[in-house]
């Protein structure tokens, strides 16, 4: 008569809780997001299924490293500082398990996009290496934008090089990903600009203060969404209309109560109300982006 092996509860709860903090040291939000944004334009500018599987892939792969090495690389700074919300400091996940994720999705991340050519290989690779490289050090300077910009400009281009034939992405497209990426930069420091500067980290939010980052935030988001409505060749269509002209009101409303009471929460949450605007006026016009 056979026997039944259990794994030993002490194991199974172990494998949980490491489970749990790579979820958690993921950066899940971003990493949903981003990735979805990628299937979406996919989607609107008609990739083959292969192509769509092997973009969302590289793309999770990619966001998996960057959140996972954010993590590992902060780990000493958020253990110092008992920071409770990182996973490695509640004792979910170690730092090697963390080093080991990062590097592994990276190596995946940057090599699978090469299957569809040389062109989206290297705008993936751009897109993984400057979010290493905000990780690294320069989020905590004053060109904390810039991998940000890179990043999120190289995304739908990206997926446009993706396409059979490798159409080139229009330069306003681009544009657009930049506008997102560093006003989605700003508006996300905005609710711990305090306790980032409490740990070391200086980036450009820090310098220019809670009442400025809340005026630039929504302009740029607002901005990149307007761009998306009015660049692409011949007339908008009433919906985008709508789109830009709601991003642009809600922008203008975000930077006055960034400027007339900076402590509000009302400029994080409208600037991410453009964001979604502008990632929708995005995905809407992308079809007119190759």
């Amino acid at each position: 008569m056979g026997t039944t092996s259990r794994m030993d509860p002490r194991t199974t709860g172990r494998l949980r809780r490491t489970a749990l903090g790579l979820a958690l040291a993921c950066h899940t939000g971003p990493t949903v997001v981003v990735t979805a944004l990628s299937a979406a334009v996919a989607v609107a500018l008609d990739a083959p299924g292969p192509v769509l599987a092997v973009v969302v892939v590289s793309v999770l792969l990619g966001q998996l490293s960057i959140g996972w090495s954010n993590d590992w690389i902060d780990a000493p700074r958020d253990l110092r500082v008992a920071r409770a919300d990182k996973p490695v400091v509640r004792g979910l996940v170690g730092i090697g398990v963390l080093r080991a994720g990062a590097v592994g999705a990276a190596v995946g991340g940057t090599t699978l996009p090469f299957v569809l050519g040389p062109g989206p290989g290297a705008a993936h690779l751009v897109l993984v290496a400057s979010g290493w490289l905000y990780n690294a050090g320069l989020k905590s300077t004053a060109w904390s934008w810039l991998p940000y910009a890179t990043a999120f400009g190289a995304l739908p281009a990206f997926v446009v090089l993706a396409l059979p034939g490798s159409p080139r992405p229009a330069p306003w497209l681009v544009l657009v990903g930049a506008l997102l990426g560093v006003g989605a930069h700003l508006a996300n420091v905005l609710p711990d600009l305090e306790d980032d500067a409490a740990t070391g980290v200086r980036g450009l939010p820090h310098r220019l203060g809670r009442r400025w980052t809340g005026v630039l935030a929504p302009a740029l988001l607002a901005a990149g969404t307007g761009t998306a409505v009015l660049a692409p060749a011949g007339p908008p269509g009433p919906g985008a209309v709508v789109v830009g002209g709601l991003a642009v009101v809600l922008g203008i409303v975000a930077g006055a109560v960034g400027v007339v009471r900076p402590r509000s929460r009302l400029p994080f949450t409208l600037a991410m109300v453009v964001a979604v605007l502008c990632v929708v006026a995005l995905v809407v016009s992308a079809d007119a982006a190759t």
